[in-house]
């Protein structure tokens, strides 16, 4: 399984993909011609939002705070995110595209439903090491947000749900999970992936890591949606 590092390589990658599209998608706001430069632009203008809203929460961060933090000029920064509204909904649309996109990849190599719920698992967590602003500001800031940006930031959660429900489905048909509502289960899921990014101090109290924390995360799931006669088979194998 990949380890946490080389994920985040991909995952740093990824955000600067995902920025160059979010740039191409609102070029005809965005008032700066040079790519690279935008992008660049872009990616420290999410990074610097995300540090002030999840100290001081988005409604409160005004465009001067953004400015200072930035080193770009409030007219500057006009160029790039229009108004607070626009610079929302683009910081909402990374997220979920990152989301999209790492719960989509395929594993490393070949895998029964058993392994991809277990890469799914691990690659979720792996995400929210790397984008844990983002989760954050995601979950805490959503009762803020109006009533367009609430429904799209929790359709964003349930997307992620019915990553680990399909998985869970497919393992159903094929005889290695236990026949329980796969929705259901996935919510039930949903709620350990959410504590690592939402309270992770109670981790670095006891010295537990990411990776740790997916091992914990899988070991505990595991029994959980096995069947029994797979779980008796992966114990007489231990």
């Amino acid at each position: 399984m990949i380890s946490y590092g080389d994920f985040k390589q991909q995952i740093d990658t990824l955000r600067l993909d995902i920025c160059r599209e979010i740039y191409r998608q609102n070029k005809a706001l965005i008032r700066v011609k040079k790519e690279d430069v935008a992008v660049a632009r872009l990616t420290a203008i999410f990074d610097r939002t995300l540090e002030i809203s999840n100290r001081l929460g988005f409604q409160a961060m005004s465009v001067r705070d953004l400015s200072e933090a930035t080193g770009i000029s409030m007219g500057a920064l006009y160029a790039y995110i229009e108004s607070k509204d626009k610079l929302l909904e683009m910081i909402l649309g990374m997220g979920r595209m990152a989301v999209a996109r790492v719960m989509t990849m395929e594993p490393p190599e070949p895998v029964d439903p058993r392994g991809q719920l277990r890469w799914l698992l691990r690659a979720h967590l792996f995400l929210t090491e790397a984008m844990q602003p983002w989760f954050y500001f995601s979950y805490m800031e959503t009762r803020h947000f109006d009533q367009q940006a609430r429904e799209r930031a929790m359709e964003g959660e349930l997307m992620s749900e019915r990553y680990f429900a399909d998985c869970l489905r497919a393992g159903v048909e094929q005889g290695v999970f236990q026949p329980r509502d796969p929705e259901f289960t996935a919510a039930l899921i949903k709620p350990l992936l959410q504590d690592w990014y939402l309270k992770r101090w109670k981790y670095r109290r006891r010295n537990i890591d990411v990776e740790a924390y997916a091992d914990a995360v899988i070991a505990f799931i595991e029994p959980a949606v096995l069947q029994p006669a797979v779980t008796a088979g992966c114990a007489a194998n231990d």
